[in-house]
């Protein structure tokens, strides 16, 4: 594939590692690809970062026909530049195109834009353990009509942003509310998807659940609301009678990459996994009965997030008496070891880039 590449005349400069937060600051540049039905994926391009300028009636702006992905570039002590499982990323995104009737990419183009976008950018990679430069792939539909059919524009791009670590005081567990009245998706919908309007749907419970003063919404099924799905814009897992639990993919679920890495790790270290439905009633009394051990979030961002406490029909039940367990603790270590080069990579996760 062919990329021009026009440089950017002012050169941003990156803040103090130590006061970078997430999605705030953006690198000099951005990919960009169009898409014409007839035509195909065309015009390959790296731009300096900038506005863009879409028609008035354009589909994503009326219909929501978009997608995206999250991945992160490493930097390891010896200056290595890395991806994690990229290519995972980039089926899932293929996948979602074809569920919301976008255009897919061939994988070989997308990863060549990914390498060649982040080797542009490598100075913006950050140093520090714990920090990383966030990759957003992301499509729209492009059509400047009114009329509701499958697309026929659609445009590809790739932003970035140098991001600090996301525990700014360590890793601390959370606070969760379990939500029994909105849902985020259902079987046959777009839950297996990554597009924003799973995200924006899901914002009025997390207001409610902000205002009570949780973190995160523990999202339940939508046609029996009693199944446990999805923890915030991340997967949950749970510890119970020494056994790992993890809601199954049934399809209103995003198959999460982090989800998929920690699984093929805790069986690597001797746990057992079971993928599976699994209702409130039967968290709330393993909740009761001190059989939850450990409750924790996985995702890109985050990678692992330790949940100390569930907020359920105006009952609040601690998790391992508000404390990080070690099972936890030990995916967290595991997993950002191998992203940042501190241990060896034995699954054969990491992209070197340069």
């Amino acid at each position: 594939m062919e990329i021009k590449i026009t440089k950017a005349q002012n050169k941003t400069t990156l803040p103090e590692e130590s006061t970078l937060g997430f999605g705030k600051v953006f690198t000099d540049h951005m990919f960009i690809m169009d898409y014409e039905m007839g035509k195909g994926w065309h015009n390959a391009r790296i731009v300096p970062f900038g506005y863009l300028s879409i028609h008035p009636a354009s589909t994503v702006l009326h219909y929501g026909s978009e997608i995206f992905e999250g991945l992160k570039a490493y930097r390891t002590e010896s200056g290595e530049i890395r991806l994690f499982r990229p290519m995972e990323n980039i089926r899932r995104m293929n996948a979602s195109a074809d569920r919301m009737c976008l255009p897919k990419i061939d994988e070989n183009d997308f990863l060549e834009a990914l390498t060649t976008f982040v080797e542009l950018e490598k100075d913006f990679v950050p140093h520090s353990f714990g920090t990383s430069l966030y990759l957003r792939p992301y499509m729209f539909g492009n059509d400047e009509t009114l009329g509701v059919h499958t697309v026929h524009k659609a445009t590809f791009m790739i932003i970035a942003s140098p991001s600090g670590s996301y525990y700014a005081e360590g890793i601390n567990p959370v606070k969760i509310l379990i939500e029994s009245e909105d849902v985020r998706a259902v079987k046959g919908g777009t839950g297996a998807v990554k597009c924003g309007g799973n995200y924006a749907a899901s914002n009025r419970a997390g207001e409610k659940a902000a205002q009570k003063g949780y973190s995160q919404v523990l999202w339940l099924d939508g046609v029996h609301r009693k199944y446990i799905e999805e923890v915030g814009a991340m997967n949950v897992m749970f510890k119970i009678n020494g056994e790992i639990v993890t809601p199954e993919l049934t399809g209103s679920i995003l198959p999460g990459i982090t989800r998929k890495s920690c699984i093929e790790v805790l069986k690597k270290m001797g746990y057992k996994v079971s993928e599976r439905l699994i209702s409130v009633d039967e968290l709330i009394e393993a909740l009761k009965t001190g059989k939850l051990e450990e409750a924790w979030g996985c995702g890109t961002a985050a990678v692992v997030s330790p949940i100390g406490r569930f907020y359920y029909n105006d009952v609040e039940y601690d998790v391992n008496n508000g404390q990080i367990g070690e099972v936890t603790q030990k995916l967290y270590d595991t997993l950002t070891g191998i992203q940042w080069g501190k241990l060896s990579d034995d699954f054969g996760w990491i992209y070197k880039i340069c």
